[in-house]
Protein backbone atom coordinates (compact mmCIF):
# COMPACT_ATOMS: atom_id res chain seq x y z
CA UNK A 1 0.00 0.00 0.00
CA UNK A 2 1.55 3.28 -1.07
CA UNK A 3 1.41 6.02 1.54
CA UNK A 4 3.03 9.43 1.68
CA UNK A 5 4.10 10.58 5.13
CA UNK A 6 6.02 13.55 6.41
CA UNK A 7 8.34 12.15 9.06
CA UNK A 8 10.69 14.16 11.25
CA UNK A 9 14.08 13.99 9.50
CA UNK A 10 16.08 13.89 12.75
CA UNK A 11 13.94 11.08 14.11
CA UNK A 12 14.28 9.10 10.89
CA UNK A 13 18.05 9.60 10.82
CA UNK A 14 18.34 8.42 14.43
CA UNK A 15 16.15 5.39 13.74
CA UNK A 16 18.23 4.50 10.68
CA UNK A 17 21.40 4.59 12.77
CA UNK A 18 20.03 2.78 15.82
CA UNK A 19 18.33 0.06 13.84
CA UNK A 20 21.13 -0.21 11.32
CA UNK A 21 18.52 -0.21 8.57
CA UNK A 22 19.44 0.54 4.98
CA UNK A 23 16.17 2.20 3.97
CA UNK A 24 13.48 4.41 5.44
CA UNK A 25 10.94 1.80 4.46
CA UNK A 26 12.75 -0.77 6.60
CA UNK A 27 12.66 1.63 9.55
CA UNK A 28 8.94 2.25 9.19
CA UNK A 29 8.11 -1.45 8.78
CA UNK A 30 10.18 -2.39 11.84
CA UNK A 31 8.55 0.39 13.85
CA UNK A 32 5.09 -0.86 12.86
CA UNK A 33 6.01 -4.45 13.79
CA UNK A 34 7.22 -3.30 17.20
CA UNK A 35 4.10 -1.17 17.68
CA UNK A 36 1.77 -4.08 16.90
CA UNK A 37 3.75 -6.46 19.12
CA UNK A 38 3.68 -3.98 22.00
CA UNK A 39 -0.08 -3.47 21.70
CA UNK A 40 -0.63 -7.23 21.73
CA UNK A 41 1.52 -7.50 24.87
CA UNK A 42 -0.56 -4.80 26.54
CA UNK A 43 -3.74 -6.76 25.79
CA UNK A 44 -2.21 -9.82 27.43
CA UNK A 45 -1.27 -7.90 30.57
CA UNK A 46 -4.89 -6.79 30.88
CA UNK A 47 -5.77 -10.45 31.50
CA UNK A 48 -3.65 -10.67 34.65
CA UNK A 49 -5.90 -11.29 37.59
CA UNK A 50 -8.90 -12.19 35.43
CA UNK A 51 -8.14 -15.84 34.77
CA UNK A 52 -9.22 -18.33 37.40
CA UNK A 53 -6.96 -21.26 38.11
CA UNK A 54 -6.87 -24.25 40.41
CA UNK A 55 -4.43 -23.65 43.23
CA UNK A 56 -3.76 -27.37 43.72
CA UNK A 57 -3.11 -28.06 40.04
CA UNK A 58 0.11 -29.98 39.49
CA UNK A 59 1.28 -29.73 35.89
CA UNK A 60 4.09 -32.19 36.57
CA UNK A 61 1.56 -34.83 37.57
CA UNK A 62 -0.32 -34.25 34.30
CA UNK A 63 2.90 -34.88 32.35
CA UNK A 64 3.51 -38.17 34.15
CA UNK A 65 0.06 -39.48 33.20
CA UNK A 66 0.87 -39.45 29.45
Amino acid sequence: MATNLEIDADLMREALELGRHRTKRAVVEEALREYVMRRKQLKITELFGTIEYEEGYDYKEQRRKK
